[in-house]
Order: C-alpha cells, then sequence, then structure tokens
C-alpha cells in the first residue's frame, strides 16, 4: 500500500466522509504536509468534480484553532467546559478501571455506546467499536435517528434499499423531489435533473417549505406535515381510475394490484385536499403529469419520514412507480436509497458472535434522554462518537439534564468540544477522515470508495479504531479480531461477501481505482429481496409484523394546545452540527431563523424581522423571523442545529419530541408542535 502521509506535496485522490447521499471524489492538495486545498474530483463518475462549501472550507476545519489536540480529564462542573490535559494512558487507565468497576456493581449492561455517522467512513462507523463493546457486553443502542422508518417500510415494498441509478436520471422526463431539499442536502440529484431538464424534463418538488429546491422547481407543492401519505394514496386513486396504470407491468411484477385498487377508491382528492392543504385542481393535475410522463423518477426525501407516520408514508410513495410500469425504463423509478447493492459483510466487521449474552438490553437513541433519566438498571456510563447528542437528540433538555448526572461516567472522542463534550469526564482527540484509512459506500450512488490517510494524526489524536485496540488490550481481549490491522478489517467486509454486485471488488482493486461500481440490475431483471420476489403492493409479511397490509394513512400526534406544526430542517452550510461551530460556515448562514406564513404573523403581530419565541411543554427558543409565503399557514420551520451561543436560544432540538415513528424506531423530529409569540 501506498504511503501517501510521507508525500509532503502533491494532489491525492480522497473521499468526503460527511453523512451525505452524494460522497463525493475529492482531490486534496497537499504542502509541507499540511492539507492547503480540496476539490472536487472530475474523474468521479457522478460527482464530476462539483463539490460544496461544507467541503470546500474543509481546511478551515482540520486546523481549526479550537481543535483537540490531547486527552482531557474534567477538573470543572459538568457543563463548563474546564479541562485538564493528561496522556493517552492515564486516559485509558481511568476508563479501564471505572468501567471495571461499573461493571462488578451493575454489570456491563451499565455501560452505553452513543454514535451515529458524524464520519461515514464504515470502520469508524462500525468497526473495531462494535467489535469491542459486543465483546464487553454494553448496552446496545439502536441507532434509528435517520433513515429507519423509511427504510424499513420503503423494503416492505420493494424489498430492500434499492432504487434507480442516479446516473441514469439524466433520461428521466419527470423528476419528482419529495420532501428533500436537494440543492441542500444531494446536490448532485439537482445537477443531474438540469441536465435532464436541458432534454425536456419536468422538476416537481413537493415540500413543507419553499427552500432553495423549491425556488428551483418547474411546480413547487406545498404540503401539510405529515400527509404525504395522504397525497399519494390520493395519486393512486386517480392512476387507477383515470387509466394510467400499466396493466401488463403489474401482473408480471407486482403483487396486489387489484386489492390495492379496490382499497384505494376511498382516498378521493377531495379528502386528500382536505388533509393535505393541497387544492384539489393540483392533485389532478399532479396525477395526470405523473400518469402521462415517462419515463419519471421520485426522489423520496429523508424529512417526510421523520413524523409519526414516516414508515407508512414512503411504503405509500414507494407504491407509486410499479402503477405506471417506471421500473422499466432508464431513469424511471424511484430513489430513496442504494445500499442493497454495496452490502458488504457487516457481521465480519462488527462481529455481533462476540456478544456472549443475547438477551443484552437495547436502548434506542432517540430516548437517550429518557435512558439517562432512567431509576431502574441507570446507565452509569456514556462513550459518544461520531455524533453530538447534547444538539442532535430530540427532547434535547432531558438529554443534558442526565448528561448533567454526576454519577453518570461519560466519555467523548470528538475533534471539538462539542456541547456534549463539555459534559464529559474524559475528552479524547479524534482524527479526521484524512488522517485515517477507511472505505465508504454511499447510500445514493452506486459507488464504493477507499480512503488512504493523506496527512499525519492532527496533535495526539487517535482514529476511532485505534481507541478501542487500546481499551481492548486494557482489558485483556484475546481474541484475534481486536489485532486486525485496518486494512485487514476493510479486506473482511468486502471479500468474500454474499452480494454479487459486490463479487468484483476487492481492497487490491480500490487501492488502484480508488473507487469502484458496484454491479447493478433493474427491477424487470432480477427477483426483488421480498417474500414474493415482487413489488409487494398487498404485503403479507406487513400483516404479519402487525401494519396495515395495504397502504393507509394515519395522522401524525395531535399535542394538544400546540397548534402550529414545527418543523426543525436543515440548513444549507451545517450537516446536523457539523460546521456549526466554525466560523466561516456561520458566517455564511448568518444566524438562526423561523419561516412563518403572513396569516399566521399577522395574528401575532410579528414582522419580518422581529424575535419570536417559539415553546412546547418540553422547551423553548427565540429566533428571528422570516414572514412570507414560503410555508402554508399553521406552519413553523426552522432551518439548522446551530452551536450553543452564550446569551442566545437557540436550541431547537428542545422542542422536538422523542417518540417514535410507526415503523423502525425512527426519530420523529418533525411531528412536533409549537406556540409562537412576539418576543
Amino acid at each position: 500500500m501506498v504511503d501517501v502521509i510521507k508525500e509532503k506535496e502533491g494532489i491525492f485522490k480522497s473521499v468526503c466522509s460527511l453523512d451525505c447521499p452524494d460522497q463525493c471524489g475529492l482531490l486534496v492538495h497537499k504542502k509541507d504536509g499540511k492539507i492547503i486545498k480540496v476539490e472536487g474530483d472530475p474523474e468521479h463518475p457522478v460527482t464530476q468534480g462539483n463539490i460544496c462549501n461544507k467541503v470546500r472550507h474543509m481546511t478551515e476545519r482540520l486546523y481549526d484553532k479550537n481543535r483537540l489536540q490531547y486527552p482531557m480529564k474534567r477538573t470543572g462542573k459538568k457543563g463548563s467546559g474546564e479541562f485538564t490535559k493528561i496522556t493517552w494512558d492515564e486516559a485509558i487507565e481511568i476508563i479501564h478501571e471505572k468501567w471495571s468497576k461499573l461493571m462488578d456493581e451493575d454489570g456491563p449492561e451499565s455501560i452505553l455506546p452513543y454514535s451515529f455517522y458524524g464520519n461515514m467512513g464504515n470502520l469508524t462507523a462500525e468497526g473495531m467499536d462494535r467489535r469491542f463493546f459486543h465483546r464487553l457486553g454494553a448496552s446496545q443502542l439502536e441507532r434509528t435517528i435517520c433513515q429507519s422508518a423509511g427504510t424499513v417500510g420503503y423494503g416492505y415494498t420493494m424489498g430492500g434499499s434499492l432504487g434507480t441509478d442516479p446516473e441514469e436520471t439524466v433520461h428521466s422526463k419527470l423528476i419528482i423531489l419529495w420532501g428533500i431539499n436537494a440543492v441542500s442536502t444531494n446536490m448532485h440529484q439537482i445537477t443531474l435533473a438540469q441536465k435532464a431538464r436541458k432534454n425536456g424534463a419536468k422538476i416537481v418538488v413537493i415540500d413543507v417549505h419553499k427552500n432553495q429546491t423549491g425556488r428551483l422547481a418547474d411546480w413547487f407543492i406545498p404540503i401539510r406535515p405529515g400527509t404525504d401519505g395522504a397525497l399519494a394514496l390520493a395519486l393512486m386513486h386517480l392512476l387507477f381510475n383515470k387509466n394510467y396504470v400499466d396493466k401488463a407491468f403489474l401482473n408480471d411484477y407486482t403483487v396486489g394490484h387489484e386489492e390495492l385498487r379496490q382499497h384505494v377508491q376511498q382516498y378521493t382528492p377531495e379528502w386528500a385536499a382536505k388533509v393535505t392543504g393541497i387544492p384539489v385542481e393540483d392533485i389532478l393535475e399532479l396525477a395526470k403529469l405523473y400518469g402521462e410522463t415517462t419515463p419519471s423518477c421520485i426522489r423520496i426525501g429523508n424529512g417526510l419520514q421523520h413524523h409519526d407516520n414516516g414508515g407508512m408514508s414512503i411504503r405509500t410513495i414507494a407504491c407509486l412507480p410499479a402503477l405506471t410500469g417506471q421500473w422499466q425504463y432508464q431513469g424511471g423509478g424511484a430513489i430513496k436509497g442504494n445500499s442493497h447493492f454495496l452490502r458488504f459483510n457487516a457481521k465480519a466487521l462488527q462481529r455481533p458472535d462476540l456478544l456472549e449474552n443475547k438477551q443484552t438490553r437495547t436502548i434506542n437513541m432517540n430516548q437517550l434522554g429518557s435512558a439517562l433519566l432512567q431509576q431502574e438498571k441507570p446507565v452509569r456510563s456514556l462513550f459518544v462518537y461520531s455524533s453530538n447528542p447534547a444538539i442532535v437528540a430530540p427532547e434535547g433538555n432531558k438529554v443534558r439534564t442526565g448528561l448533567e448526572r454526576e454519577d453518570l461516567f461519560t466519555v467523548v472522542h470528538d475533534l471539538f468540544l462539542t456541547e456534549t463534550a463539555k459534559y464529559a469526564d474524559i475528552v479524547l482527540p479524534a482524527t479526521s477522515a484524512f488522517e485515517n484509512l477507511d472505505f465508504y459506500t454511499s447510500y445514493w450512488h452506486h459507488y464504493i470508495q477507499l480512503q488512504q490517510p493523506v496527512i499525519e494524526p492532527f496533535g495526539e489524536s487517535k482514529s476511532n479504531t485505534d481507541v478501542f485496540r487500546l481499551l481492548a488490550k486494557a482489558f485483556q481481549f484475546e481474541e484475534p479480531c481486536f489485532q486486525d490491522s485496518d486494512k485487514d478489517m476493510i479486506e473482511q467486509a468486502i471479500e468474500n461477501v454474499d452480494n454479487p454486485s459486490m463479487e468484483e471488488i476487492s481492497f487490491d482493486q480500490l487501492e488502484k481505482q480508488h473507487f469502484m461500481k458496484a454491479k447493478r440490475k433493474i427491477v424487470t431483471n432480477e427477483i426483488l429481496p421480498t417474500p414474493s420476489g415482487k413489488i409487494e403492493l398487498f404485503s403479507r409479511k406487513m400483516e404479519e409484523d402487525g401494519f396495515e397490509p395495504l397502504p393507509s394513512f394515519t395522522p401524525i400526534y395531535e399535542e394538544h394546545h400546540f397548534p402550529y406544526l414545527f418543523v426543525p430542517a436543515p440548513n444549507h452550510n451545517f450537516l446536523n452540527s457539523t460546521f456549526s461551530n466554525n466560523e466561516k460556515h456561520v458566517s455564511l448562514e448568518k444566524t438562526p431563523k423561523v419561516i412563518i406564513h403572513r396569516d399566521d404573523a399577522l395574528k401575532h403581530e410579528i414582522a419580518d424581522g422581529d424575535f419570536v419565541r417559539i415553546w412546547n411543554n418540553r422547551g423553548e427558543v427565540v429566533l428571528q423571523a422570516v414572514v412570507g409565503e414560503n410555508v402554508l399557514p399553521g406552519v413553523v420551520v426552522t432551518q439548522g442545529l446551530w452551536a450553543d451561543k452564550e446569551g442566545e436560544n437557540r436550541f431547537v432540538n428542545a422542542l422536538t419530541p422523542d417518540r417514535l415513528s410507526d415503523m423502525g424506531k425512527g426519530a420523529t423530529f418533525f411531528s412536533g408542535r409549537v406556540l409562537i409569540e412576539k418576543k
């Protein structure tokens, strides 16, 4: 393997590590052993040299004056951010001693890991850490904060996370961006859509907020939050009744279309108009446009699954392409995700067999606050990495109350002293992705990419895999898997995997090519991974799992006395809480704001630019108002998870519920309700 670190100057291939579907190919410029510039790799087939501001300014994050350089031990009150420098040996010894004591007193389940995909590298996110915590016997974490509801819902229809190849969407004649601000969160889908538009395609955006993507659309359709499934059902009603369906495709490649035809008769456009806030004539026009346009592709976004009914909503939308037979055509179908084609050997990487007690308890990451505050079998220690729950977890005030517990031994491994790290007893400095060997698999396009370390670790920082090797050594774990190198782990994950799409991919080939495309077959050429092998419009598996077997609609939870639907959406220059502490990105976003319809603003005597108090029984924030018609009446939208700032109350996840979604035990960030008033 070529040792790129030793090269002090030059341009080197790399990959973006951010939790983003695009997973761009990068070119990293080095001078005197430091990265001085990050740009897109024009040879990458999908991203083709274009990158977002977040990555373009990555050097400022890498060499930020506030980046952690050495381990630290807390000296002040939890949350104060008062620490003193210690060595790695001291840090590992403290953790080992504390955990050994807790395990003797309350068992290993008193220890809880908390992580997500702040770095999308598969080793970093689910490698040596999983092996270690399995072997330790710690409580298991349900990592369902992002897309689990939609993954389960889509899977009931299609059998797995498989969809249209994004590269083929340049051939689409209609692209519906449904519940996704793609300009900010999937920019290369926009690039492909614009190429399609030059060839005559129409772009329709369905969303709760007329954001940058909505403004780009040929037709923007505002929808009431949590009602996307109702719109999809009305479209099915019209597709059947107006004879827009492809009967031959339904007969050959689906099950349950006759049952579905009868079932959707109840979901009239008039009914849907009352539920969704979309005029009847617009629902009729959308059904006609979709029914008459081939090929058409629906890009299903992340946001609409963050509702109480999110799983069923996406299950329902996933049925639409089958009705008109879009899967037969290049550029037709839908994209919720494409990770099915890049399935690696997760068991070899994570080693769940190391967990001796198969009944070990599981804690859902969306309910961290409740878990930290429970009295029976309490969580006594928390190890946080690749996440910042004090900002990103729902019911944020409850989470912070739990983190304040003096009897909670908390360790945080991160690049910065995050809001969560300020509550830690031990803080460990983490390497950036450019300092690690790792492999990446997109959940949108079909490419697997290799990241070789480009620079030396910053200060005394260590990778996730190195930290857990040190802990395994401290606990005297003798299994050979804890001696595996990063290269060993990559080879175990991608070679000898039961996935024909990956059969030609190996570490050696990735090292030579940097990125490789998984083989893919379209729906009409393969047996789908559903029980029937076909697209399941009627799902017996859903019935067995306790759900309605046909697409249906259940309104989101009604929180009495809080009339406004509250959606804390992403912004353009942050990615969750990442970059929210960086001066450059904050300057680009300027200030946190709340978008309010002018009719609602008038009721509360709120003018554009006024400060507004937004609150419910979970918490409150004060933000600057943007008044207009970019949301429907009764809806308020914020953008971005902003880092704490003294004197400002902008912690939006203080308002979000920690209820779990209908499927997949996912987050319900967007099903909260609030009151508003002029400050």
